[in-house]
């Protein structure tokens, strides 16, 4: 073994990421100005209004922007475990202890038989490139939670059924991260967990589900696969506008409600393909939880009626898992992933003038960044599928002996 080498990639890892995220801390901290948007004040002005409502016990009841899970709000209240701090400042620091927490979890799974470095190097490329928006929002902290509950994978079932139903508490996404477990204790133990934390909410703290109403009365945001449609219609006439509603620029006005109901559509047939795979799956390798993951994340990513930049977090990291593992044949779909993020960044903050107006800069970059993604999608599922679905259609199971053989039995 050589330890040497090994101990040089762990520095220039350890090296790179050090360097990328002060970087990140030197522009949230307005050190330096990042160009366009200030994305900061997302922490400064709404979390910290959040921030002072909490406190008192109830979560923003009349407000619309506040779209999370009742977990959230733990991430909203963090920054007080640092009082020496302001909130934004603490939230930031906070946000960067996230981040080291996912290499950390990366690095340390990478010495173990059958994994890889790639993972980690896939987070510590990946996230800066989304710009210093990783830590002006609290979407690195539940994909810490994400990450974690996927490397307990089948080696600790209840642990990881645990936290996903907490990441989904946090923000809704980490419950499509059982979509490939195989154990009854993971599921058992998410449903216990979800079913406590959701109860100490509910019974402590006033209007812990008012955001599903919220949610539910969502348009298209510009960002999105479906705002194409009117971004190119806006070129030839459409009389419709875009204007701040519900936390975020969307377009409103006439077929605006049609566009929406079809991407709730293409979510609803996304999730009938995901369960069509799981009921055809039938090979289960220690990767298949990862890897289904991944794509389930990006089928639902691609047809929300939002794509807002943060996103990408969680596809990094997702991407980062399934990398970790030596038999993952997620490589293209994670290469995709970390081109669509640095597009990302062309486009929100960079460039996120021009998607307002529509003008063909802007459309061009949205229309690759979704590209992208949509790219990654289709190969994600198309490779998923061919690794565990069997080719005959005769037989589309195996026998259980041998499926108990392929999946990994938790210590």
């Amino acid at each position: 073994m050589d330890t040497k080498g090994a101990g040089r990639s762990l520095a220039w890892l350890l090296g790179t990421w050090a360097v990328t995220r002060t970087v990140l801390l030197l522009f949230v901290f307005r050190v330096y100005a990042f160009p366009g948007p200030d994305v900061t004040s997302d922490v400064s002005v709404i979390y910290r209004g959040w921030y002072e409502v909490l406190q008192q016990g109830t979560f923003p009841l009349d407000d619309v922007t506040w779209q999370y899970p009742p977990a959230a709000a733990l991430a909203v209240l963090s920054p007080a475990v640092l009082p020496f701090l302001s909130y934004a400042h603490g939230f930031y620091v906070l946000a960067c202890l996230a981040d080291a927490v996912v290499l950390a979890l990366l690095v340390y799974a990478a010495g173990r038989p059958e994994r890889s470095a790639r993972g980690a190097w896939v987070w510590v490329a990946g996230v800066p490139l989304l710009g210093p928006t990783v830590y002006a929002r609290y979407d690195v902290m539940v994909t810490a939670v994400a990450v974690a509950a996927l490397l307990a994978g089948a080696r600790r079932p209840r642990v990881m059924g645990a936290l996903t139903a907490f990441g989904a508490l946090l923000k809704v996404w980490p419950a499509l991260l059982l979509v490939g477990a195989v154990r009854r204790r993971a599921w058992g133990a998410a449903a216990v967990t979800a079913a406590g934390v959701a109860l100490l909410f509910a019974v402590s703290m006033p209007g812990a589900f008012a955001f599903l109403t919220f949610q539910r009365d969502r348009g298209t945001e510009v960002e999105s696969l479906g705002a194409l449609v009117f971004h190119v219609a806006r070129h030839f006439g459409w009389q419709g506008q875009v204007l701040l509603n519900y936390g975020s620029i969307e377009f409103l006005g006439p077929h605006v409600d049609e566009v929406s109901t079809a991407a709730l559509a293409l979510t609803g047939a996304a999730f009938g393909w995901l369960l069509l795979w799981r009921l055809r799956a039938a090979r289960f390798a220690p990767h298949t939880l990862a890897d289904a993951a991944l794509t389930a994340v990006l089928l639902f990513t691609v047809t929300s009626r939002v794509i807002s930049p943060q996103y990408l977090v969680w596809l990094v990291g997702l991407a980062a898992v399934c990398l970790a593992h030596r038999a993952s044949r997620m490589g293209p779909p994670a290469l995709l992933v970390v081109l669509a993020s640095f597009v990302t960044v062309l486009e929100f903050p960079l460039g996120f003038s021009h998607v307002v107006l529509s003008d063909w800069y802007g459309v061009t970059l949205l229309a690759v960044r979704n590209g992208l993604l949509v790219a990654a999608t289709v190969t994600a599922g198309r490779r998923l599928w061919h690794a565990t679905v069997p080719r005959s259609a005769d037989t589309p199971f195996p026998p259980r002996a041998a499926r108990q053989e392929e999946t990994p039995v938790s210590p």
